[in-house]
């Protein structure tokens, strides 16, 4: 059969509070982001593998808390003093090891944001103590921040992720599919949506409903090429 020409278009990413799929596997981190009024001195560290879901969660946090995000590569740029009193979410805080204008910067944000009573939220792959921090003042502050950790997706975190992302994209599933794919697949919510998107190519390009079989081609073929 001759392939179809097909057209990847971008599946949109509802960050929501309503879309945010609680198991066990997230279960602390969501009631500590929910819990926000209550974090000790109003900061949360929040920390966990690429494709845990911390982007989601800082975006149901900024919609609690009406926060503002900013990433840590905009840090050394934005005006630190607009922050004030403001509830701030930095991501990747991670990425600030070893840059002295940018650790300084986070540093002067910190002390701003909750001098003024805002409440800060940051993210990163791992915890404070791992980053690497030069400037004392603020590895002080982050190593005493309160953690809050994401764990790496669970069979019914990716299950439902799976089942919502082929109903965003209107693919009827096959009862037997996710088990299938399931234990196959690499343990995160991108490769998830990688996975979908590969799926929904393929059924596509080949003009038939999705089924195992076809899966199992588009699973093999990622193996094959290390991926």
């Amino acid at each position: 059969m001759a392939e179809q020409l097909t057209f990847d278009l971008p599946a949109h990413a509802a960050q929501g509070l309503d879309d945010f799929l609680v198991t066990p596997s997230n279960m602390a981190a969501m009631a500590a982001i929910e819990g926000w009024h209550a974090w000790p001195n109003q900061k949360l560290v929040l920390v966990g593998a690429h494709g845990t879901g911390k982007t989601h969660l800082t975006h149901v946090w900024a919609a609690l808390s009406s926060a503002q995000i900013v990433d840590t590569a905009a840090l050394v740029q934005a005006d630190i003093q607009a922050f004030a009193g403001a509830n701030v979410a930095v991501e990747d805080a991670e990425k600030i090891a070893g840059d002295a204008a940018a650790e300084a910067a986070l540093f002067h944000l910190h002390n701003l944001v909750l001098a003024e009573g805002g409440a800060l939220l940051v993210t990163a792959n791992a915890a404070p103590s791992r980053w690497g921090i030069g400037l004392p003042d603020l590895k002080s502050r982050m190593e005493g921040t309160t953690l809050a950790r994401l764990d790496a997706p669970d069979d019914m975190l990716l299950s439902a992720v799976l089942v919502k992302l082929f109903d965003d994209r209107q693919i009827a599933v096959p009862a037997n599919l996710i088990d299938y794919v399931l234990p196959r697949m690499d343990r995160s919510l991108a490769a998830a949506a990688q996975l979908v998107a590969q799926l929904d190519r393929a059924a596509l390009s080949e003009g038939r409903p999705l089924t195992r079989n076809l899966a199992a081609r588009v699973l093999d073929k990622d193996l094959g090429s290390g991926t």
